[in-house]
Protein backbone atom coordinates (compact mmCIF):
# COMPACT_ATOMS: atom_id res chain seq x y z
CA UNK A 1 0.00 0.00 0.00
CA UNK A 2 1.29 3.47 -0.95
CA UNK A 3 1.55 6.04 1.85
CA UNK A 4 2.25 9.74 2.39
CA UNK A 5 5.90 10.52 3.21
CA UNK A 6 6.11 14.35 2.88
CA UNK A 7 3.52 17.19 2.94
CA UNK A 8 3.98 20.81 1.81
CA UNK A 9 0.63 22.53 1.26
CA UNK A 10 -1.01 20.98 -1.83
CA UNK A 11 2.17 19.02 -2.69
CA UNK A 12 2.48 15.45 -1.37
CA UNK A 13 5.35 12.99 -1.77
CA UNK A 14 5.44 9.23 -1.47
CA UNK A 15 8.38 6.80 -1.51
CA UNK A 16 6.47 3.99 -3.24
CA UNK A 17 7.89 4.86 -6.67
CA UNK A 18 7.10 1.56 -8.39
CA UNK A 19 3.35 1.77 -7.70
CA UNK A 20 2.61 5.00 -9.62
CA UNK A 21 2.40 6.16 -13.23
CA UNK A 22 2.75 9.72 -14.45
CA UNK A 23 -0.47 11.84 -14.56
CA UNK A 24 -2.40 9.17 -12.61
CA UNK A 25 -5.38 10.33 -10.56
CA UNK A 26 -5.15 9.21 -6.94
CA UNK A 27 -6.99 9.73 -3.66
CA UNK A 28 -4.80 10.81 -0.75
CA UNK A 29 -5.19 10.42 3.00
CA UNK A 30 -8.03 9.46 5.30
CA UNK A 31 -10.18 12.24 3.80
CA UNK A 32 -9.83 10.74 0.32
CA UNK A 33 -8.62 13.97 -1.34
CA UNK A 34 -8.32 13.89 -5.13
CA UNK A 35 -4.79 14.32 -6.49
CA UNK A 36 -2.66 13.90 -9.60
CA UNK A 37 0.84 12.47 -10.03
CA UNK A 38 2.99 15.28 -11.46
CA UNK A 39 6.51 13.91 -10.95
CA UNK A 40 8.37 10.63 -10.47
CA UNK A 41 12.08 10.21 -9.79
CA UNK A 42 14.24 7.44 -8.33
CA UNK A 43 13.31 8.35 -4.75
CA UNK A 44 9.93 10.07 -4.63
CA UNK A 45 6.59 10.38 -6.35
CA UNK A 46 5.20 13.94 -6.30
CA UNK A 47 1.42 14.39 -6.11
CA UNK A 48 -0.57 17.60 -6.50
CA UNK A 49 -3.81 17.51 -4.49
CA UNK A 50 -6.90 19.63 -5.08
CA UNK A 51 -8.06 20.33 -1.53
CA UNK A 52 -6.56 21.53 1.73
CA UNK A 53 -4.09 19.17 3.42
CA UNK A 54 -4.70 20.64 6.88
CA UNK A 55 -4.72 17.82 9.51
CA UNK A 56 -3.19 15.29 7.07
CA UNK A 57 -0.41 13.18 8.58
CA UNK A 58 2.59 11.29 7.26
CA UNK A 59 1.75 7.62 6.83
CA UNK A 60 -1.82 8.05 5.61
CA UNK A 61 -2.72 5.85 2.65
CA UNK A 62 -2.86 6.72 -1.05
CA UNK A 63 -5.46 5.00 -3.23
CA UNK A 64 -4.68 4.35 -6.90
CA UNK A 65 -7.19 4.64 -9.76
CA UNK A 66 -4.96 3.75 -12.71
CA UNK A 67 -6.61 6.55 -14.73
CA UNK A 68 -5.54 10.11 -15.59
CA UNK A 69 -7.27 13.11 -13.99
CA UNK A 70 -10.65 13.14 -15.75
CA UNK A 71 -14.10 14.70 -15.66
CA UNK A 72 -17.43 13.10 -16.43
CA UNK A 73 -19.13 14.34 -19.61
CA UNK A 74 -22.78 13.89 -20.46
CA UNK A 75 -26.24 15.45 -20.06
CA UNK A 76 -26.79 17.75 -17.11
CA UNK A 77 -23.70 19.94 -17.46
CA UNK A 78 -25.66 22.94 -18.75
CA UNK A 79 -27.18 25.25 -16.19
CA UNK A 80 -24.92 24.07 -13.37
CA UNK A 81 -21.97 25.53 -11.46
CA UNK A 82 -18.88 23.42 -10.73
CA UNK A 83 -15.64 23.77 -8.83
CA UNK A 84 -12.24 23.46 -10.51
CA UNK A 85 -12.26 19.65 -10.59
CA UNK A 86 -15.83 19.21 -11.79
CA UNK A 87 -17.80 18.77 -8.56
CA UNK A 88 -21.31 20.32 -8.71
CA UNK A 89 -21.45 23.07 -6.08
CA UNK A 90 -25.25 23.23 -5.97
CA UNK A 91 -25.48 19.50 -5.33
CA UNK A 92 -22.75 19.59 -2.68
CA UNK A 93 -24.51 22.46 -0.95
CA UNK A 94 -27.81 20.58 -0.89
CA UNK A 95 -26.16 17.41 0.40
CA UNK A 96 -23.63 18.78 2.88
CA UNK A 97 -24.67 22.38 3.54
CA UNK A 98 -22.97 25.67 2.73
CA UNK A 99 -19.66 24.85 4.45
CA UNK A 100 -17.90 21.90 2.83
CA UNK A 101 -15.47 19.65 4.64
CA UNK A 102 -12.32 18.29 3.02
CA UNK A 103 -12.93 15.14 0.97
CA UNK A 104 -16.64 15.64 0.41
CA UNK A 105 -17.39 14.67 -3.15
CA UNK A 106 -20.26 14.14 -5.54
CA UNK A 107 -20.81 12.92 -9.06
CA UNK A 108 -20.51 15.62 -11.74
CA UNK A 109 -23.78 14.70 -13.52
CA UNK A 110 -27.29 14.30 -12.02
CA UNK A 111 -27.76 10.51 -11.81
CA UNK A 112 -31.40 10.68 -10.72
CA UNK A 113 -32.67 12.39 -13.86
CA UNK A 114 -33.97 10.72 -17.04
CA UNK A 115 -34.06 12.08 -20.59
CA UNK A 116 -36.39 11.14 -23.45
CA UNK A 117 -33.98 9.76 -26.05
CA UNK A 118 -34.69 9.57 -29.78
CA UNK A 119 -32.38 7.24 -31.73
CA UNK A 120 -30.85 7.92 -35.13
CA UNK A 121 -29.53 4.35 -35.66
CA UNK A 122 -31.12 0.90 -35.85
CA UNK A 123 -30.06 -2.74 -35.44
CA UNK A 124 -27.41 -3.70 -37.99
CA UNK A 125 -26.16 -0.15 -38.57
CA UNK A 126 -22.42 0.46 -38.49
CA UNK A 127 -21.66 3.27 -36.05
CA UNK A 128 -18.43 5.23 -36.43
CA UNK A 129 -16.47 6.77 -33.57
CA UNK A 130 -17.87 10.23 -32.84
CA UNK A 131 -21.13 9.61 -34.72
CA UNK A 132 -24.31 11.01 -33.17
CA UNK A 133 -26.48 7.97 -32.52
CA UNK A 134 -29.23 9.57 -30.39
CA UNK A 135 -30.59 12.98 -29.44
CA UNK A 136 -32.75 14.55 -26.72
CA UNK A 137 -33.44 17.98 -25.21
CA UNK A 138 -30.96 18.63 -22.42
CA UNK A 139 -32.49 22.04 -21.71
CA UNK A 140 -35.28 23.98 -23.33
CA UNK A 141 -32.83 25.59 -25.76
CA UNK A 142 -30.08 22.99 -26.32
CA UNK A 143 -30.36 19.57 -27.96
CA UNK A 144 -27.95 17.01 -26.54
CA UNK A 145 -26.33 14.67 -29.06
CA UNK A 146 -24.97 11.36 -27.81
CA UNK A 147 -21.73 10.44 -29.61
CA UNK A 148 -20.29 6.95 -29.97
CA UNK A 149 -16.96 6.46 -28.22
CA UNK A 150 -15.87 3.67 -30.61
CA UNK A 151 -17.07 2.00 -33.79
CA UNK A 152 -19.03 -1.21 -34.32
CA UNK A 153 -22.31 -2.73 -35.48
CA UNK A 154 -25.50 -2.19 -33.45
CA UNK A 155 -26.68 -5.57 -32.15
CA UNK A 156 -30.04 -4.72 -30.52
CA UNK A 157 -32.69 -2.44 -31.99
CA UNK A 158 -32.71 0.68 -29.77
CA UNK A 159 -36.03 1.78 -28.29
CA UNK A 160 -36.89 5.46 -27.85
CA UNK A 161 -37.82 6.50 -24.36
CA UNK A 162 -36.55 7.77 -21.00
CA UNK A 163 -33.03 6.75 -20.00
CA UNK A 164 -30.83 7.59 -17.02
CA UNK A 165 -27.11 8.29 -16.99
CA UNK A 166 -26.05 4.70 -16.26
CA UNK A 167 -28.64 2.91 -18.39
CA UNK A 168 -27.33 1.01 -21.41
CA UNK A 169 -28.31 3.08 -24.46
CA UNK A 170 -26.45 1.20 -27.22
CA UNK A 171 -25.34 -2.43 -27.71
CA UNK A 172 -22.55 -3.53 -30.07
CA UNK A 173 -22.14 -6.99 -31.63
CA UNK A 174 -18.79 -7.42 -29.86
CA UNK A 175 -20.60 -7.17 -26.52
CA UNK A 176 -19.60 -3.57 -25.80
CA UNK A 177 -22.29 -1.28 -24.40
CA UNK A 178 -22.56 2.50 -24.10
CA UNK A 179 -24.19 4.62 -21.43
CA UNK A 180 -24.94 8.34 -21.58
CA UNK A 181 -21.84 9.49 -19.73
CA UNK A 182 -18.17 9.24 -20.57
CA UNK A 183 -14.98 10.22 -18.72
CA UNK A 184 -12.28 12.27 -20.46
CA UNK A 185 -8.79 13.32 -19.21
CA UNK A 186 -8.84 17.08 -18.87
CA UNK A 187 -5.28 17.68 -20.09
CA UNK A 188 -5.86 15.87 -23.40
CA UNK A 189 -7.59 17.55 -26.35
CA UNK A 190 -10.56 15.66 -27.76
CA UNK A 191 -10.01 14.32 -31.31
CA UNK A 192 -11.45 15.95 -34.44
CA UNK A 193 -11.38 15.12 -38.15
CA UNK A 194 -9.56 18.31 -39.15
CA UNK A 195 -9.04 21.93 -38.23
CA UNK A 196 -10.40 24.59 -40.60
CA UNK A 197 -9.28 28.15 -41.22
CA UNK A 198 -11.94 30.22 -39.49
CA UNK A 199 -13.42 32.94 -41.71
CA UNK A 200 -16.53 33.92 -39.76
CA UNK A 201 -16.54 36.49 -36.93
CA UNK A 202 -17.75 35.83 -33.43
CA UNK A 203 -20.25 38.69 -33.28
CA UNK A 204 -20.21 40.18 -29.79
CA UNK A 205 -22.62 43.11 -30.13
CA UNK A 206 -19.88 45.41 -28.77
CA UNK A 207 -19.08 47.96 -31.49
CA UNK A 208 -15.46 48.63 -30.54
CA UNK A 209 -14.74 44.90 -30.82
CA UNK A 210 -16.85 44.00 -33.86
CA UNK A 211 -15.72 47.02 -35.87
CA UNK A 212 -12.13 47.67 -34.81
CA UNK A 213 -10.74 44.51 -33.21
CA UNK A 214 -12.84 41.49 -34.25
CA UNK A 215 -12.33 37.87 -33.26
CA UNK A 216 -13.16 34.87 -35.43
CA UNK A 217 -15.21 31.89 -34.30
CA UNK A 218 -12.59 29.46 -33.13
CA UNK A 219 -10.16 32.27 -32.36
CA UNK A 220 -8.62 33.54 -29.15
CA UNK A 221 -8.49 36.94 -27.47
CA UNK A 222 -7.07 38.47 -24.31
CA UNK A 223 -8.46 41.30 -22.16
CA UNK A 224 -5.62 42.79 -20.09
CA UNK A 225 -6.40 45.56 -17.64
CA UNK A 226 -5.64 46.82 -14.17
CA UNK A 227 -7.95 46.57 -11.18
CA UNK A 228 -11.23 48.38 -11.89
CA UNK A 229 -10.70 48.60 -15.66
CA UNK A 230 -13.81 46.52 -16.43
CA UNK A 231 -12.48 43.08 -17.44
CA UNK A 232 -15.18 41.08 -15.68
CA UNK A 233 -17.95 43.41 -16.86
CA UNK A 234 -16.79 43.08 -20.46
CA UNK A 235 -16.64 39.29 -20.19
CA UNK A 236 -20.17 39.28 -18.76
CA UNK A 237 -21.33 41.30 -21.79
CA UNK A 238 -19.59 38.96 -24.20
CA UNK A 239 -21.10 35.92 -22.49
CA UNK A 240 -24.58 37.45 -22.65
CA UNK A 241 -24.55 38.75 -26.21
CA UNK A 242 -22.01 36.93 -28.41
CA UNK A 243 -23.51 34.65 -31.05
CA UNK A 244 -22.10 31.40 -29.61
CA UNK A 245 -24.47 28.49 -28.90
CA UNK A 246 -22.90 27.51 -25.57
CA UNK A 247 -21.11 29.63 -22.95
CA UNK A 248 -18.49 28.21 -20.56
CA UNK A 249 -17.55 30.79 -17.91
CA UNK A 250 -14.53 30.04 -15.69
CA UNK A 251 -14.10 32.16 -12.58
CA UNK A 252 -10.45 31.36 -11.85
CA UNK A 253 -9.22 32.88 -8.60
CA UNK A 254 -11.70 35.75 -8.71
CA UNK A 255 -13.85 37.12 -5.88
CA UNK A 256 -16.72 34.96 -4.74
CA UNK A 257 -19.27 37.78 -4.95
CA UNK A 258 -18.49 38.16 -8.68
CA UNK A 259 -19.31 34.51 -9.34
CA UNK A 260 -22.47 34.85 -7.25
CA UNK A 261 -23.43 37.84 -9.40
CA UNK A 262 -22.86 35.85 -12.61
CA UNK A 263 -25.02 33.00 -11.34
CA UNK A 264 -27.77 35.38 -10.26
CA UNK A 265 -27.73 37.43 -13.48
CA UNK A 266 -27.63 34.47 -15.84
CA UNK A 267 -30.54 32.76 -14.08
CA UNK A 268 -32.65 35.91 -14.54
CA UNK A 269 -31.41 37.13 -17.94
CA UNK A 270 -33.68 36.30 -20.87
CA UNK A 271 -31.68 34.79 -23.73
CA UNK A 272 -32.38 36.93 -26.84
CA UNK A 273 -31.99 33.83 -29.04
CA UNK A 274 -34.53 31.60 -27.32
CA UNK A 275 -36.56 33.73 -24.93
CA UNK A 276 -35.55 31.37 -22.11
CA UNK A 277 -33.04 31.92 -19.28
CA UNK A 278 -29.40 32.40 -20.23
CA UNK A 279 -28.37 29.71 -17.73
CA UNK A 280 -29.91 27.01 -19.94
CA UNK A 281 -26.96 27.24 -22.33
CA UNK A 282 -24.25 28.14 -19.83
CA UNK A 283 -21.76 26.15 -17.74
CA UNK A 284 -20.16 27.99 -14.81
CA UNK A 285 -16.91 26.92 -13.16
CA UNK A 286 -16.13 28.67 -9.89
CA UNK A 287 -12.72 28.41 -8.31
CA UNK A 288 -12.75 31.56 -6.24
CA UNK A 289 -9.77 33.19 -4.54
CA UNK A 290 -10.34 31.34 -1.24
CA UNK A 291 -10.54 27.89 -2.85
CA UNK A 292 -7.54 25.51 -3.07
CA UNK A 293 -4.82 26.87 -5.33
CA UNK A 294 -4.12 23.55 -7.08
CA UNK A 295 -7.76 23.24 -8.14
CA UNK A 296 -7.43 26.73 -9.65
CA UNK A 297 -4.72 25.37 -11.93
CA UNK A 298 -6.99 22.49 -12.99
CA UNK A 299 -10.11 24.64 -13.50
CA UNK A 300 -8.90 25.99 -16.85
CA UNK A 301 -8.55 22.46 -18.24
CA UNK A 302 -11.87 21.33 -16.78
CA UNK A 303 -13.61 24.23 -18.53
CA UNK A 304 -11.98 23.65 -21.92
CA UNK A 305 -12.84 19.91 -21.74
CA UNK A 306 -16.52 20.76 -21.14
CA UNK A 307 -16.32 23.16 -24.09
CA UNK A 308 -14.78 20.54 -26.41
CA UNK A 309 -17.56 18.09 -25.53
CA UNK A 310 -20.23 20.45 -26.86
CA UNK A 311 -18.03 21.55 -29.79
CA UNK A 312 -17.92 17.91 -30.88
CA UNK A 313 -21.73 17.91 -31.05
CA UNK A 314 -21.50 20.64 -33.69
CA UNK A 315 -22.02 23.69 -31.47
CA UNK A 316 -20.13 26.98 -31.41
CA UNK A 317 -18.82 27.50 -27.86
CA UNK A 318 -17.43 30.67 -26.27
CA UNK A 319 -15.17 30.15 -23.23
CA UNK A 320 -14.48 33.04 -20.83
CA UNK A 321 -11.54 32.63 -18.46
CA UNK A 322 -11.42 35.22 -15.68
CA UNK A 323 -8.57 35.48 -15.03
CA UNK A 324 -5.52 33.72 -16.46
CA UNK A 325 -3.27 35.84 -14.20
CA UNK A 326 -4.72 34.11 -11.13
CA UNK A 327 -4.19 30.78 -12.88
CA UNK A 328 -0.56 31.73 -13.57
CA UNK A 329 -0.17 32.72 -9.91
CA UNK A 330 -1.35 29.23 -8.96
CA UNK A 331 1.34 27.80 -11.24
CA UNK A 332 3.90 30.04 -9.52
CA UNK A 333 2.89 28.93 -6.03
CA UNK A 334 2.95 25.25 -6.95
CA UNK A 335 6.29 25.69 -8.72
CA UNK A 336 7.72 27.30 -5.57
CA UNK A 337 6.57 24.42 -3.39
CA UNK A 338 8.20 22.01 -5.85
CA UNK A 339 11.44 24.01 -5.44
CA UNK A 340 11.76 24.57 -9.18
CA UNK A 341 14.09 27.23 -10.55
CA UNK A 342 12.01 30.41 -11.00
CA UNK A 343 12.04 32.46 -14.20
CA UNK A 344 10.92 36.07 -14.71
CA UNK A 345 9.03 37.54 -11.71
CA UNK A 346 9.05 34.13 -10.03
CA UNK A 347 6.83 32.45 -12.63
CA UNK A 348 7.92 28.96 -13.71
CA UNK A 349 9.98 28.58 -16.88
CA UNK A 350 7.13 26.61 -18.48
CA UNK A 351 4.58 29.46 -18.15
CA UNK A 352 4.65 30.17 -21.90
CA UNK A 353 4.14 26.53 -22.87
CA UNK A 354 1.18 26.17 -20.46
CA UNK A 355 -0.44 29.31 -21.90
CA UNK A 356 0.13 27.91 -25.40
CA UNK A 357 -1.48 24.58 -24.46
CA UNK A 358 -4.56 26.43 -23.24
CA UNK A 359 -5.04 28.96 -26.05
CA UNK A 360 -4.23 26.42 -28.78
CA UNK A 361 -7.31 24.46 -27.73
CA UNK A 362 -9.38 27.22 -29.32
CA UNK A 363 -10.51 25.68 -32.60
CA UNK A 364 -12.78 25.74 -35.65
CA UNK A 365 -13.08 22.10 -36.71
CA UNK A 366 -14.71 19.34 -38.69
CA UNK A 367 -15.93 17.05 -35.91
CA UNK A 368 -15.74 13.27 -36.08
CA UNK A 369 -19.46 13.35 -36.88
CA UNK A 370 -18.89 15.59 -39.92
CA UNK A 371 -20.41 18.70 -38.34
CA UNK A 372 -18.73 22.09 -37.89
CA UNK A 373 -17.97 23.20 -34.34
CA UNK A 374 -15.78 25.80 -32.67
CA UNK A 375 -14.37 27.03 -29.37
CA UNK A 376 -13.54 30.73 -29.04
CA UNK A 377 -11.42 31.59 -25.98
CA UNK A 378 -11.44 34.99 -24.29
CA UNK A 379 -9.01 35.20 -21.38
CA UNK A 380 -8.83 38.11 -18.95
CA UNK A 381 -5.41 39.18 -17.64
CA UNK A 382 -4.88 41.13 -14.40
CA UNK A 383 -1.34 42.55 -14.59
CA UNK A 384 -0.20 44.14 -11.33
CA UNK A 385 -0.19 47.92 -11.65
CA UNK A 386 -1.65 47.62 -15.17
CA UNK A 387 1.87 46.83 -16.41
CA UNK A 388 1.44 45.13 -19.79
CA UNK A 389 5.15 44.26 -19.92
CA UNK A 390 4.78 41.62 -17.19
CA UNK A 391 5.26 37.92 -18.17
CA UNK A 392 1.63 36.72 -18.35
CA UNK A 393 0.54 39.51 -20.70
CA UNK A 394 3.67 39.31 -22.84
CA UNK A 395 3.52 35.53 -23.22
CA UNK A 396 -0.22 35.56 -23.87
CA UNK A 397 0.26 37.96 -26.80
CA UNK A 398 2.31 35.29 -28.56
CA UNK A 399 -0.63 32.89 -28.78
CA UNK A 400 -3.73 35.03 -29.38
CA UNK A 401 -5.20 36.81 -32.37
CA UNK A 402 -7.08 39.69 -30.71
CA UNK A 403 -5.73 41.92 -27.94
CA UNK A 404 -8.26 44.18 -26.19
CA UNK A 405 -6.23 46.41 -23.88
CA UNK A 406 -8.36 48.08 -21.22
CA UNK A 407 -7.60 51.63 -20.13
CA UNK A 408 -8.24 52.60 -16.50
CA UNK A 409 -8.66 56.28 -17.41
CA UNK A 410 -11.50 55.37 -19.79
CA UNK A 411 -13.12 53.21 -17.11
CA UNK A 412 -12.99 56.08 -14.59
CA UNK A 413 -14.97 58.35 -16.96
CA UNK A 414 -17.56 55.57 -17.44
CA UNK A 415 -16.50 54.84 -21.01
CA UNK A 416 -17.58 51.23 -21.59
CA UNK A 417 -16.03 49.11 -22.99
CA UNK A 418 -12.83 50.81 -21.84
CA UNK A 419 -10.77 49.39 -24.72
CA UNK A 420 -7.81 51.58 -25.68
CA UNK A 421 -7.81 51.72 -29.49
CA UNK A 422 -4.12 52.66 -29.73
CA UNK A 423 -2.89 49.63 -27.75
CA UNK A 424 -5.37 47.04 -29.02
CA UNK A 425 -5.21 45.04 -32.25
CA UNK A 426 -6.71 42.13 -34.19
CA UNK A 427 -4.86 39.78 -36.51
CA UNK A 428 -8.05 38.30 -37.95
CA UNK A 429 -9.01 41.05 -40.42
CA UNK A 430 -7.46 39.33 -43.47
CA UNK A 431 -9.41 36.14 -42.68
CA UNK A 432 -12.66 38.08 -42.29
CA UNK A 433 -12.41 40.37 -45.31
CA UNK A 434 -14.42 38.14 -47.67
CA UNK A 435 -17.09 37.50 -45.02
CA UNK A 436 -17.62 41.24 -44.46
CA UNK A 437 -17.85 41.85 -48.22
CA UNK A 438 -20.47 39.14 -48.73
CA UNK A 439 -22.53 39.53 -45.53
CA UNK A 440 -22.33 43.23 -44.66
CA UNK A 441 -21.02 45.52 -47.43
CA UNK A 442 -18.01 45.96 -49.66
CA UNK A 443 -17.06 49.23 -47.97
CA UNK A 444 -17.36 47.96 -44.36
CA UNK A 445 -13.60 47.70 -43.85
CA UNK A 446 -13.11 51.09 -45.54
CA UNK A 447 -15.39 52.62 -42.92
CA UNK A 448 -13.38 50.87 -40.21
CA UNK A 449 -10.21 52.39 -41.64
CA UNK A 450 -11.86 55.83 -41.63
CA UNK A 451 -12.61 55.44 -37.91
CA UNK A 452 -9.02 54.49 -37.07
CA UNK A 453 -7.61 57.31 -39.23
CA UNK A 454 -9.78 59.92 -37.51
CA UNK A 455 -8.92 58.60 -34.04
CA UNK A 456 -5.19 58.52 -34.79
CA UNK A 457 -5.32 62.06 -36.20
CA UNK A 458 -7.18 63.19 -33.10
CA UNK A 459 -4.38 61.79 -30.93
CA UNK A 460 -1.83 63.88 -32.84
CA UNK A 461 -3.97 67.03 -32.74
CA UNK A 462 -4.59 66.72 -29.00
CA UNK A 463 -0.86 67.09 -28.40
CA UNK A 464 -1.10 70.54 -30.03
CA UNK A 465 -4.29 71.42 -28.16
CA UNK A 466 -2.68 70.55 -24.81
CA UNK A 467 0.23 72.86 -25.57
CA UNK A 468 -1.37 75.95 -27.13
CA UNK A 469 -5.14 75.44 -27.17
CA UNK A 470 -7.76 74.54 -29.77
CA UNK A 471 -8.18 78.06 -31.20
CA UNK A 472 -4.99 77.77 -33.27
CA UNK A 473 -6.34 74.79 -35.23
CA UNK A 474 -7.72 75.17 -38.72
CA UNK A 475 -11.42 74.47 -39.25
CA UNK A 476 -10.63 71.19 -41.01
CA UNK A 477 -8.68 70.05 -37.95
CA UNK A 478 -11.50 71.14 -35.64
CA UNK A 479 -13.85 69.02 -37.76
CA UNK A 480 -11.60 66.00 -37.22
CA UNK A 481 -11.81 66.55 -33.44
CA UNK A 482 -15.62 66.79 -33.58
CA UNK A 483 -15.96 63.63 -35.69
CA UNK A 484 -13.54 61.85 -33.37
CA UNK A 485 -15.77 62.84 -30.43
CA UNK A 486 -18.80 61.51 -32.29
CA UNK A 487 -16.97 58.22 -32.90
CA UNK A 488 -15.74 57.87 -29.31
CA UNK A 489 -18.91 58.93 -27.48
CA UNK A 490 -21.58 58.09 -30.03
CA UNK A 491 -20.15 54.90 -31.47
CA UNK A 492 -17.39 53.22 -29.44
CA UNK A 493 -18.95 53.92 -26.03
CA UNK A 494 -21.93 51.71 -25.14
CA UNK A 495 -24.45 51.54 -22.32
CA UNK A 496 -24.60 47.97 -21.01
CA UNK A 497 -27.97 48.65 -19.35
CA UNK A 498 -29.81 50.23 -22.30
CA UNK A 499 -32.10 47.96 -24.29
CA UNK A 500 -31.02 49.39 -27.67
CA UNK A 501 -27.34 49.94 -26.89
CA UNK A 502 -26.31 46.94 -24.80
CA UNK A 503 -25.82 44.80 -27.90
CA UNK A 504 -25.83 45.99 -31.53
CA UNK A 505 -26.00 43.94 -34.73
CA UNK A 506 -23.33 44.29 -37.39
CA UNK A 507 -25.91 45.69 -39.82
CA UNK A 508 -26.78 48.50 -37.41
CA UNK A 509 -23.09 49.14 -36.77
CA UNK A 510 -22.56 49.52 -40.51
CA UNK A 511 -25.46 51.98 -40.83
CA UNK A 512 -24.11 54.04 -37.91
CA UNK A 513 -20.66 54.20 -39.49
CA UNK A 514 -22.12 55.15 -42.84
CA UNK A 515 -24.06 58.01 -41.28
CA UNK A 516 -20.98 59.28 -39.40
CA UNK A 517 -18.96 59.26 -42.63
CA UNK A 518 -21.81 61.08 -44.43
CA UNK A 519 -21.77 63.85 -41.79
CA UNK A 520 -17.98 64.04 -42.08
CA UNK A 521 -18.04 64.30 -45.88
CA UNK A 522 -20.90 66.85 -45.99
CA UNK A 523 -19.20 68.99 -43.34
CA UNK A 524 -15.97 68.97 -45.33
CA UNK A 525 -17.87 70.17 -48.39
CA UNK A 526 -19.27 73.09 -46.42
CA UNK A 527 -15.79 74.00 -45.22
CA UNK A 528 -14.65 73.96 -48.86
CA UNK A 529 -17.45 76.47 -49.51
CA UNK A 530 -15.90 78.79 -46.87
CA UNK A 531 -18.51 78.01 -44.19
CA UNK A 532 -17.13 78.06 -40.64
CA UNK A 533 -16.77 75.19 -38.23
CA UNK A 534 -18.56 77.20 -35.53
CA UNK A 535 -21.60 77.48 -37.79
CA UNK A 536 -21.65 73.69 -38.31
CA UNK A 537 -21.34 73.05 -34.56
CA UNK A 538 -24.22 75.44 -33.81
CA UNK A 539 -26.60 73.22 -35.83
CA UNK A 540 -26.07 70.61 -33.04
CA UNK A 541 -26.04 67.88 -35.67
CA UNK A 542 -23.10 66.18 -33.97
CA UNK A 543 -25.13 65.85 -30.75
CA UNK A 544 -27.98 64.34 -32.78
CA UNK A 545 -25.66 61.68 -34.19
CA UNK A 546 -24.22 60.89 -30.76
CA UNK A 547 -27.70 60.37 -29.31
CA UNK A 548 -29.14 58.18 -32.07
CA UNK A 549 -27.81 54.96 -30.47
CA UNK A 550 -30.43 55.37 -27.74
CA UNK A 551 -33.24 56.06 -30.21
CA UNK A 552 -32.90 53.61 -33.09
CA UNK A 553 -33.50 49.94 -32.47
CA UNK A 554 -32.82 47.21 -35.05
CA UNK A 555 -35.33 48.77 -37.49
CA UNK A 556 -32.69 50.20 -39.83
CA UNK A 557 -35.21 52.11 -41.94
CA UNK A 558 -35.14 54.77 -39.19
CA UNK A 559 -31.70 55.91 -40.38
CA UNK A 560 -33.35 57.62 -43.39
CA UNK A 561 -34.79 60.29 -41.08
CA UNK A 562 -31.30 61.08 -39.75
CA UNK A 563 -29.92 61.62 -43.24
CA UNK A 564 -32.78 64.08 -43.77
CA UNK A 565 -31.93 65.80 -40.46
CA UNK A 566 -28.29 66.15 -41.49
CA UNK A 567 -29.20 67.61 -44.88
CA UNK A 568 -31.70 70.05 -43.35
CA UNK A 569 -29.32 71.17 -40.59
CA UNK A 570 -26.37 71.75 -42.90
CA UNK A 571 -28.52 73.42 -45.54
CA UNK A 572 -29.66 75.97 -42.93
CA UNK A 573 -26.14 77.37 -42.58
CA UNK A 574 -25.89 80.73 -44.27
Amino acid sequence: MSTVYWINGPIIKSRDVDNFVMSEMVYVGNSHIMGEVIGIDSEYVTIQVYESTTSMRVGESITHTGKPLSVELGPGLLGNIYDGIGRPLKGLSEKYGSYLEVGQSMRTLPDSKKWNVTYKVAKGDFVKRGQVYAIFQETGSIEHRLMATHEGIVSIDPVDGPYGLDDVVLHYEDGTTLSMSVHWPIRHERPVTSRIDAKEPLITGQRVIDTLFPIVKGGSAAIPGGFGAGKTMLQHQLAKWCDADIIVYIGCGERGNEMAQVLEEFSELVDPKTGRTMLERTILIANTSNMPVAAREASIYTGITFAEYYRDMGYHVALMADSTSRWAEALRELSGRLEEMPAEEGFPAYLASRLAQFYERSSFVNTLNGDIGSISIVGAISPQGADFSEPVTQNTQRFIGSFWALDKSLAYIRHFPSINYTQSYSEYLVQLQDWYTVNIAEDYLDLRQMVLSVLNEETSLMEIVKLIGQDVLADRQKLVLEIARVIRVGYLQQNAFHKFDSSVSLQKQYEMLKLIKYVFDQSQKLLDQKKTMNAIIETRIFEEIIGLKYVIDEDLSQFKAYYDKVDAALASIE
